[in-house]
């Protein structure tokens, strides 16, 4: 450890001084599991990566308090679900996800109206129930693919206002729901 010049050391005591690591000639390749070889995979059932995915999640939880959930939903279900319809928004705009994606997202799904369509409910029961699991990533997959791009490239208050007119606007149901 260093000390001040005028603190007194022993004569026989050596100086330590800087040492670098030893030197590795050989240099670094994705070769560990997980590891991208190029670009990020584009496809069917990919989505498109954004920027702070995990932030929406926390946005998501802060605003449970004003979710109206009906009798049989899980409040982790409607956080789910959510959060991959606000991050597909954010990220087809190539930013991190915003409150004002989550809120158009639970517009969509009605969790924001204290009394959605009963027909919006019935859809969201079977399509949200246990989304949050990890084991079911096919079903957060189908809620972001209900939702057309279209209608979340649109402003903010052009998609809540679509929506509060006619809930069917912002939902294309996936055949067999």
């Amino acid at each position: 450890m260093s000390a001040p010049r005028y603190v007194p050391q022993p004569a026989q005591q050596v100086a330590r001084s800087y040492q670098s690591p030893p030197w590795k000639p050989d240099s670094w390749f994705p070769d560990r599991p997980g590891e991208l070889d190029g670009r990020q995979p584009w496809g069917e059932g990919l989505g498109t990566p954004g920027p702070d995915p995990g932030y929406a999640m926390l946005l998501a939880r802060q605003t449970l308090d004003q979710l109206h959930l009906q009798g049989g939903e899980d409040p982790e279900d409607a956080v789910a679900g959510a959060t991959v319809v606000a991050l597909k928004r954010s990220a087809s705009f190539g930013r991190a996800p915003s409150s004002h994606d989550l809120r158009v997202a639970y517009t969509i799904w009605g969790f924001m109206d204290a009394d959605p369509p009963a027909e919006l409910v019935e859809l969201r029961r079977g399509m949200f129930a246990e989304c949050h699991s990890p084991h079911f990533y096919d079903r957060l997959r189908r809620i972001a693919d209900s939702v057309p791009l279209e209608v979340l490239r649109q402003p903010t208050e052009a998609i809540l206002e679509q929506v509060r007119r006619d809930w069917r606007s912002g939902i294309e149901v996936p055949a067999g729901d």
